[in-house]
């Protein structure tokens, strides 16, 4: 079966078992019709402190932002756009500023 990168990078990390400053790569499984949904889902459902930071029921929270193929989810991809060989999907830490 093909894969796909996952990459988590930053505090995200804590949540797939890092130290919240460095980076994981997963290689996901990309079975036919997969989606960044389902993607998604396959992974969080495996580590339950990223589940409860990435959702909010069937919507994205607003902290990790996702990026496929280095484009911020929405401008060439959404949750339910099917995903090819050779996508890569990142999730990063928003960063919200101060004053």
């Amino acid at each position: 079966m093909t894969t796909t990168p996952v990459e988590i990078v930053g505090w995200p990390t804590r949540f797939v078992g890092g130290d919240g400053a460095a980076r994981r790569v997963f290689e996901e499984p990309l079975p036919p019709g997969a989606t960044v949904r389902s993607l998604l889902k396959g992974l969080s459902t495996r580590f339950p402190e990223l589940d409860d930071a990435l959702w909010h029921g069937r919507e994205l929270g607003e902290h990790i932002e996702i990026l496929v193929n280095d484009a911020v989810l929405g401008v060439a991809h959404d949750l339910d756009s099917k995903l090819a060989p050779g996508d890569r999907v990142t999730l990063l830490a928003q960063f919200m500023g101060g004053r």
